[in-house]
């Protein structure tokens, strides 16, 4: 089974869809493990973790012939890191801390194929999966298949949301929870009444525009949450987190 181009096209329509974030296990059994899981998509993060292009690269070949679609976060919004992500890969990319209207257009023409966007050509490479074919038609799936990520993560990025999802191309607005309440000066206080305000400030402004509202959850009850306030791409994470309180659990029995 092929990768699924048109998963964008259904997490647009906004169906709840699933799947996980990858800190730390980057092996090449994790895309079929998530498959089998039942996750849709991975992203897998390059901002806190060291991961470079190389490994990246060779992740996005575990996903071929599964039914999950890579993406990654990248350090930064720069061209560089974004197109040399998705010439390898990538059918989505997440950005850090987006904070204008200005970041977020550069953002949409550095993902997409002229005349929509400004981003250079390179076919036939891993992104095609090594196969020739009409380059026109090729820009064309491309653009509709990128996912455009934008996290909002900073106080910055919340006072300019609106005008951050009003920008086409950009297709989810993404709460990074941790540095959105450091950003707001109550860390780690996700039922403060003002970052709750914010999360579902995020979420309403993201349907008000026609776009999608994300987040990554770390448990049930933030799942939940989360799909209250009207989130619909949800990614389970840490991979570390999990991993840890599963062995936690395995070895308080043992002792």
């Amino acid at each position: 089974m092929k990768n699924n181009p048109s998963l964008r096209h259904e997490i647009m329509s906004g169906k709840t869809v699933a799947g996980a974030m990858i800190f730390e296990f980057f092996t090449p059994g994790i895309s079929a493990m998530l498959a089998n899981a039942g996750a849709r998509f991975a992203i897998y993060d390059m901002e806190h973790t060291g991961l470079g292009y190389e490994t990246l690269k060779w992740l996005f070949a575990t996903c071929r012939g599964l039914p999950i679609t890579p993406m990654v976060r990248v350090p930064t919004g720069e061209y560089t890191w974004i197109a040399r992500a998705l010439d390898i890969g990538a059918q989505g990319i997440m950005v850090p801390m987006v904070e204008s209207k200005e970041q977020a257009q550069h953002l949409a023409q550095s993902c997409r194929y002229p005349k929509t966007g400004r981003r250079g050509a390179a076919f036939g490479f891993a992104q095609c999966d090594y196969a020739d074919g009409s380059v026109a038609e090729k820009m064309e799936r491309y653009n509709e298949r990128t996912l455009m990520i934008a996290q909002i993560e900073t106080e910055l990025g919340l006072e300019h949301v609106e005008s951050i999802a009003a920008v086409e191309g950009i297709d989810v607005l993404w709460v990074g929870h941790f540095d959105l309440s450091n950003f707001m000066g109550i860390p780690g206080q996700f039922d403060h009444p003002d970052f709750v305000k914010a999360m579902t400030h995020v979420s309403q402004v993201a349907k008000k525009h026609g776009k999608i509202a994300g987040f990554m959850a770390t448990d049930q009850a933030w799942i939940t949450k989360a799909k209250n306030m009207g989130y619909t791409l949800i990614a389970g994470g840490t991979d570390t987190g999990l991993l840890t309180q599963s062995f936690k659990k395995l070895i308080d029995g043992i002792e």
